[in-house]
């Protein structure tokens, strides 16, 4: 599910990453200074939905560190909250003034955790929603940046990154900060992190208000593992010994496809996605859509023709569509 290309790379190790992501940060805040958590192993996570569903959500803690860098119109800071046994890392970019300000937590594409830095791939929209009075707030996910490790992601199908958006979510909602508005929270995902948000919204429906998909990933998991999932032969071996190919255990692989329960979100769907996206096929994003509208679900898609992954070009009217979207379900 790629932001970037993904090349042969040795996974980084939990402290070498946190070192990465601190002086990563460090580069624009120099004196940058965020509670590091002690070493937590994560337990393994059931990858169906229904398993996803049983499980408890314990986010909070939110933690906003110093300052890593502003603009007029904006500071920005490192994060930290919790998410199970984990703590995970992030960025927020608070706009100026006494708030409180509505939220948009940002969940990113694919992005190699070895090469990952952290707020990584959403800087046009990162600026964007500070600017217009938005705080976003960017999850680092498990075994990105600084955020603790969870070694057997890969084989639960990455469904600790939807309980780390999840949890963010939460980490919002029970905060005291007083320039954050807690009644206020929507959710933007792009490319794999669409993909994230719908099992978000279908595992815990009403945490969000509304949520953004921008060249979401499939809802339906086969998909994305006959595209990507085999390329790391290893990993594809160990997940095809646990529950079967698509092909030959359907009955599995829907159970962890969030396009199977689509009839639970709760939440206003917009989704973004260009008709010749090179990566994310536009097949993928009309057959949620189209589950979404057979469940009666408000869920609008808007198809830019000719556009690829990125959107470069019609990214801007893409954002206008956005606002609209916001100021409709975020409304004071």
């Amino acid at each position: 599910m790629p932001e970037t290309l993904r090349p042969p790379h040795r996974p980084l190790g939990r402290s070498r990453r946190r070192l990465t992501w601190l002086v990563a940060a460090s580069v624009s805040a120099l004196l940058l200074t965020v509670p590091v958590a002690p070493p937590a192993a994560a337990a393994e996570l059931d990858p169906t939905i229904l398993g996803a569903i049983a499980a408890t959500y314990n986010g909070g803690d939110l933690e906003v560190g110093r300052q890593i860098s502003s603009t007029s119109a904006y500071t920005r800071h490192a994060i930290t909250y919790r998410s199970g046994d984990l703590t995970i890392t992030g960025v927020m970019n608070k706009p100026r003034g006494k708030g409180p300000f509505p939220v948009v937590v940002l969940a990113h594409g694919h992005i190699e955790p070895s090469a990952y830095v952290t707020g990584q791939g959403f800087i046009r929209e990162q600026d964007w929603l500070a600017r217009n009075g938005y705080i976003a707030l960017h999850v680092d996910y498990r075994n990105h940046a600084g955020s603790d490790d969870d070694p057997k992601n890969e084989v639960t199908m990455r469904i600790g990154y939807a309980a780390d958006v999840i949890n963010a979510g939460y980490a919002v909602r029970r905060t005291d900060l007083p320039y954050v508005d807690t009644t206020r929270v929507a959710l933007l995902g792009r490319s794999m992190g669409g993909g994230i948000a719908f099992q978000a919204l279908v595992i815990r429906p009403g945490v969000f208000d509304a949520a953004i998909t921008y060249a979401s990933t499939s809802t339906n998991i086969g998909d994305n593992f006959n595209k990507w999932g085999r390329e790391d032969a290893s990993t594809a071996r160990r997940i095809i010994a646990r529950y079967g190919t698509p092909e030959g255990n359907p009955a599995q692989w829907q159970a962890m496809s969030s396009r199977t329960y689509l009839s639970r979100v709760t939440e206003p769907v917009l989704m973004i996605h260009g008709t010749r996206d090179e990566s994310c096929d536009i097949s993928w994003a009309r057959a949620t859509r189209d589950a979404l509208e057979e469940a009666g679900k408000d869920v609008t898609l808007v198809q830019y023709r000719g556009a690829g992954h990125y959107l470069y070009g019609p990214w801007s009217d893409s954002i206008r569509q956005v606002s609209r979207f916001l100021k409709k379900h975020l409304a004071d």
